[in-house]
């Protein structure tokens, strides 16, 4: 599994219009919704479930970045959206600075092997610096796209 066979490129949103995590989570849900990529998930229920799993720990993960994820039943495929704050949203980060790029990770829930694979693929890459950086500049899904398959 690669980088980009995670990413929905529909779903990437290079100026998140939400000020707040909640809002934020909501958003990427839509856009995974609107891609089609949610199989027969309920978006609004889908929505509460992450932003549940995140007021129980939060994933914003520090350097700019947060990584909210769940598990559900009536996906196939571990699907992530992308996206990209200009103004920087609280997470409640580990570093306690603000969260620009937030990559949403939506994985089938009987299969935790595939979700720790698809976890693994994407905290590798966001490891990177370079890789963290050029997200936070990214202008455009164009450029994030590009990005993404660059670091395959």
């Amino acid at each position: 599994m690669k980088l980009s066979d995670i990413v929905c490129f529909s779903a990437i949103v290079a100026d998140l219009q939400a000020t707040d995590r909640n809002g934020a989570i909501r958003e990427l849900v839509r856009h995974l919704h609107s891609a089609g990529r949610l199989g027969s998930c309920d978006p609004e229920k889908l929505g509460r479930e992450v932003i549940k799993r995140e007021n129980e720990a939060s994933t914003g993960m520090g350097k700019g970045v947060a990584l909210p994820h769940v598990k559900a039943e009536g996906i196939e495929n571990p699907v992530a959206a992308i996206g990209r704050s200009s103004q920087g949203l609280d997470f409640r980060a580990l570093d306690k600075q603000p969260v620009y790029s937030v990559i949403l990770l939506i994985s089938p829930k009987p299969d935790p092997d595939r979700h720790l694979q698809a976890m693994e693929i994407l905290f590798r890459n966001l490891n990177h610096d370079d890789f963290r950086r050029f997200l936070r500049q990214a202008q455009s899904a164009e450029e994030i796209e590009e990005i993404i398959r660059d670091a395959d």
